[in-house]
């Protein structure tokens, strides 16, 4: 068997399904060529082999490179003024009422070139980066005009050639109604549906359709017509779902076939019984939770009952979650929504990966995967979960190469 190189001496969590918790190998090897890992599993099994050069890890534990798969990285400015805000009692919905909220930020946003755009996005990766993020997916959605929705796409896409990481951008044009279309709403979704995503789309910036559904934002009228938009051009959607209120918003990602329901605070077992039925990923983003100080978590026993694969992201954005850490998401799932760690941990790899449409490449540690990988100085694979702030991540591996 040829390879580019052993890894060896380490513990795997190789997060394949079915080997609960997390698939572990105690004494495990892996053979990584072009990118790809060709063999996994126990030293002692490790087959004869042509390798360049060996990686020795002491012992450490490696699991699949982390995946966040719901962030809002791209923004100008920031809203601290607003996190003062609602300290001070404030809802969001008053907040987003008289102005603030999304709309700020696409001020700032408008007004940043692309190259500060990618500077300030950049210190926002690091963290990701050093919590053992290997792919993050990244919205538009703070634009929402033509010219700078394509320019935070094209920022996203950046990040993915030069910063170390894979990217999966996701067209978020119905986020909010910008000022300039408050009296008429319906040119401002006829814009985003017809003239926005096709000419991002044209261009390659645009790997899946996102829309935020709830009365303070978009309809499910408004957010079908994206929808159809998006199947015709062959794209796959998700959505915003059920965050403040149970608007049918899952059942509308069921409908659509979409990848993830992301939020779902308030979905009832109606809708969680559409997703399961339609493979849809419910994506819990406990960081918003946590800032919006809510009191209705996801309804997990029900998620769990009907077998909706759970992912976990940081929804990393200015407002509602200013969260930068993966390892952070992880132990707030595990905190304020009581997953287990091996939950947490497979909501950061496999079912992320799904949520993304990225389940035959990356995610575990198999075969044919590409070896996008974290390496960790740990003891167990629960403390990605215990520890909140303590540097863990010894190194990264992208598609084989290693990374900061």
């Amino acid at each position: 068997m040829r390879a580019d190189f052993l890894i060896t001496d380490c513990r795997l969590a190789t997060m394949v399904e079915g080997v609960e918790p997390y698939g572990g190998i105690d004494d495990g090897a892996l053979l990584i060529a072009d990118g790809r890992i060709v063999w996994a599993g126990t030293r002692a099994d490790l087959p004869v082999h042509k390798s360049v050069e060996t990686h020795r890890l002491d012992g450490r534990w490696v699991t699949p490179g982390l995946i966040d798969c719901h962030t809002h990285l791209v923004f100008g400015g920031d809203r601290s003024g607003e996190f003062e805000q609602r300290l001070g009692g404030a809802t969001y919905e008053e907040i987003a009422r008289a102005g603030g909220g999304i709309v700020s930020t696409m001020t700032a946003t408008r007004a940043a070139s692309e190259d500060a755009l990618y500077a300030s996005a950049l210190t926002r990766l690091a963290g990701l980066t050093a919590t053992g993020v290997t792919t993050v997916e990244i919205k538009s959605g703070y634009g929402l005009d033509h010219d700078s929705e394509l320019k935070m796409l094209r920022v996203a896409r950046r990040l993915g050639r030069e910063a170390g990481v894979r990217v999966r951008t996701s067209y978020l044009g119905l986020h909010a109604v910008p000022p300039e279309h408050r009296a008429d709403r319906a040119r401002y979704v006829d814009k985003a549906v017809d003239e926005i995503l096709p000419a991002a789309h044209a261009e390659g910036l645009v790997d899946a359709v996102d829309a935020y559904c709830e009365p303070i934002a978009f309809s499910a009228d408004e957010v079908a017509r994206l929808f159809d938009k998006a199947r015709a051009l062959g794209l796959p959607v998700k959505l915003h779902a059920d965050q403040l209120s149970d608007g049918g918003g899952a059942a509308l990602a069921a409908q659509y076939g979409a990848l993830s329901a992301d939020h779902i605070e308030h979905t009832t077992e109606p809708g969680i019984r559409a997703m399961a039925a339609a493979g849809v990923v419910a994506v819990l983003l406990p960081g918003a939770y946590l800032m919006l100080r809510e009191t209705t978590p996801p309804p997990i026993d029900l998620l769990r009952r009907h077998g909706v694969a759970m992912a976990v992201a940081t929804d990393c954005n200015p407002g509602t979650s200013p969260v930068a850490s993966m390892t952070a998401a992880l132990n707030l799932a595990c905190v304020q929504f009581r997953l287990t760690p091996g939950e947490a941990l497979a909501g950061a790899t496999r079912h992320a990966a799904t949520a993304l449409g990225l389940g035959n490449e990356i995610g575990t540690l198999a075969p044919g995967k590409a070896a996008d990988l974290a390496v960790w100085d740990i003891e167990r694979p629960a403390e990605l979960c215990y520890w909140l702030g303590k540097p863990l991540l010894h190194r990264r591996y992208v598609a084989g190469v290693a990374a900061r």
